[in-house]
């Protein structure tokens, strides 16, 4: 960061008060610099349009408390920020199973093809033309644990961040998904029939390009290893049945969290993020610890990008 605007946001966060369970080294390292980037763009009056920034980070790495200590810091620099998970615009749960019928995870959520992408679409469309960003809201806690569509969220803003497990994984064609296979790296922990439906995740992940296209910028919650989200995930449904919220039995846990790294398993799909992407800018990350404490992405960023991922 520029050093006046980078002290000038830590006296913000400072004056924040309590911004519930993000560690310091994450609200420094990255909720810093992206506010930053976004006050930048939208300050210097050259914006053509409304910027979205794509936020990527596997399941129970605190991409919702990031998002609500986001939303509360960038008022304070004069920002009008909305921050939504990609999870929010889950089909309805009928075209869910539809999508998904037979899937070797048993899941109805989750994986690539259970997003209503024409309905985002629209919306950023309708908000970049000047009007209020209207997305609908999805509870987990409903029907059992599966969750449901849960109303609606109508705010004006100048700035977007949609974080997700998927944000930004480019669909690799026939031929390059194959020669992935064929490598074997990464992939030792797939059964045969989740190896079977790669294709069929990679076909539906083509058609989150034109949301790729749409983002201004990847920013990345990276673990230190992919057997971490699985823990992180456990951990934080242990504490919504402690709570009394709507809770998953262990083996739907599972499904949930293999679908998410097994889908798109990270060595084939996590990996080239690392890398230079076409229209979709890598601007900032941190990779976290199993405490979920983290040090700045860029000084790993030679090395795990020719590293190959282990599946967990």
């Amino acid at each position: 960061m520029e050093p006046e605007a980078a002290a000038a946001w830590e006296r913000r966060l400072e004056r924040a008060g309590d911004l519930g369970p993000v560690h310091p080294t994450l609200l420094r390292h990255l909720a810093l610099p992206l506010l930053q980037r976004l006050e930048a763009g939208l300050g210097n009056g050259t914006a053509q349009r409304r910027p979205v920034l794509a936020l990527n980070g596997p399941v129970g790495a605190g991409k919702t408390s990031l998002g609500r200590a986001l939303e509360r810091l960038a008022p304070l620099g004069g920002l009008r920020l909305m921050v939504v998970s990609i999870d929010d615009l889950y089909l309805p749960a009928e075209q869910r199973r539809q999508v998904l019928a037979g899937n070797p995870f048993g899941v109805s959520r989750v994986p690539p093809g259970s997003h209503d992408l024409p309905l985002l679409l629209a919306a950023l469309k309708a908000w970049r033309a000047g009007g209020p960003l209207r997305l609908p809201g999805f509870d987990k806690t409903l029907a059992g644990g599966e969750g449901q569509r849960s109303g609606w969220r109508e705010q004006p803003a100048d700035a977007l961040v949609i974080e997700g497990w998927l944000m930004g994984c480019r669909a690799l064609g026939p031929q390059a998904l194959e020669a992935g296979l064929q490598s074997g790296a990464g992939l030792e922990a797939l059964t045969t029939e989740e190896r079977q439906w790669l294709p069929f995740w990679d076909r539906h992940l083509a058609g989150y390009k034109d949301l790729w296209d749409a983002c201004d910028g990847l920013w990345l919650l990276r673990p230190q290893r992919w057997s971490l989200p699985r823990r992180w995930r456990f951990q934080a449904e242990a504490r919504q049945r402690r709570s009394g919220g709507g809770w998953l039995t262990a083996d739907k846990l599972d499904g949930l969290v293999r679908a998410t790294v097994r889908s798109l398993p990270p060595a084939l799909y996590q990996d080239p993020l690392l890398r230079p992407q076409p229209s979709l800018e890598l601007q900032g990350g941190v990779i976290l610890d199993g405490r979920r404490r983290c040090r700045p992405l860029e000084a790993q960023l030679s090395s795990l990008a020719s590293a190959s991922s282990a599946i967990g």
